[in-house]
């Protein structure tokens, strides 16, 4: 059976309402939750940016069954790894064992700010490979000391661990990140629908194990104001990771997408609230060997009446499709 998730969008709320929302689609019956991990909105439509550390362990506290995850956390750049396998240590105890932890190599728009530029691809994949296996070194237990090319560490040891480990979760963009996660990961990230990433992951290793997609969505019972709130907040989505990935600030992201137009969103991300073209566009993920999906709700402000409509009417339809 194909779980489907919820994601708590740091970039579209501020860190009450993310808590009351997740609160909300545990009660409707969304099978998991995931939270994305932002310095800085996409857009400055968009307009927040919470810390996301502090919205999980309120979300433990407030809710009872749901999954929690990070989707996902940079390692490298704004977090040292030794204080991200602290944080996920911490959070898998807050919420009784229910986190996961996402990791990805990251974008510009959130690590630049603390400086020390932003390296080329081969580099970032070198460190976050690093980072990766420091993480799971001190959440297995070890006291750690670490002299490697990006990081040192020097005698950590994680005094507060969970009997089991959170999960680790390893975004993918190709063959080289598969690889990774075939080796060091419990589970695969991925926001694209391609089933090459999946048959990737599996030939590295990662074969049985969980494989969790995304996918952006914008419900609404008058279409064209869907259209126009997907195109205002998230006409982003459509330069893919590798331009993504590179542009530093939300007027970059704002120059870079001056020319897509409204019928160029509602031609990637489904808008209005025909529940067959939702369930169509997050079946391809199945299709493509995805074992879960998350939904992304675009617009902070709508998240209330969607999530009433999901519960009576999409997580429905998904469970007999899906």
């Amino acid at each position: 059976m194909v779980q489907i998730g919820y994601t708590m969008m740091t970039e579209q709320a501020g860190p009450r309402q993310l808590v009351q929302d997740v609160v909300k689609a545990e009660e409707v019956g969304f099978d998991f939750s995931v939270t994305s991990d932002h310095y800085a909105p996409w857009l400055v439509e968009q307009g927040h940016a919470p810390y996301a550390w502090s919205v999980l362990g309120a979300a433990a506290q407030a809710t009872s069954r749901i999954p929690l995850m990070s989707y996902v956390t940079c390692p490298t750049t704004r977090y040292h790894p030794a204080v991200v396998a602290q944080k996920a240590a911490t959070l898998q105890l807050l919420s009784e064992g229910r986190f996961r932890l996402g990791l990805g190599s990251g974008e510009k728009l959130n690590e630049h700010v603390v400086g020390g530029g932003w390296p080329g691809i081969a580099e970032r994949q070198d460190k976050f490979d690093e980072a990766v296996r420091i993480i799971r070194s001190l959440l297995d237990g070890d006291t750690l000391t670490h002299h490697g090319e990006y990081f040192d560490v020097d005698a950590a040891k994680l005094w507060d661990l969970p009997d089991e480990p959170p999960p680790i979760g390893i975004a993918v963009s190709g063959e080289a990140s598969c690889e990774l996660a075939g080796e060091l990961a419990d589970l695969v990230i991925a926001t694209e629908p391609k089933s090459g990433l999946i048959d990737a992951f599996e030939r590295h290793g990662g074969e049985g194990k969980p494989r969790v997609g995304q996918l952006p969505i914008c419900w609404d019972p008058d279409r064209e104001a869907a259209v126009r709130r997907a195109h205002a907040q998230f006409r982003w989505f459509g330069g893919g990771w590798k331009v993504n990935s590179e542009l530093p600030t939300p007027a970059a992201f704002a120059g870079a997408t001056q020319f897509v137009r409204e019928e160029d969103v509602a031609a990637s991300i489904p808008c209005g609230d025909d529940v067959g073209e939702f369930v169509d566009a997050i079946g391809a993920y199945k299709e493509a060997g995805f074992t879960e999906i998350a939904v992304v709700q675009v617009g902070g402000d709508s998240q209330s009446g969607f999530l009433d409509w999901a519960g009576s009417t999409l997580l429905p339809a998904l469970r007999d499709r899906l």
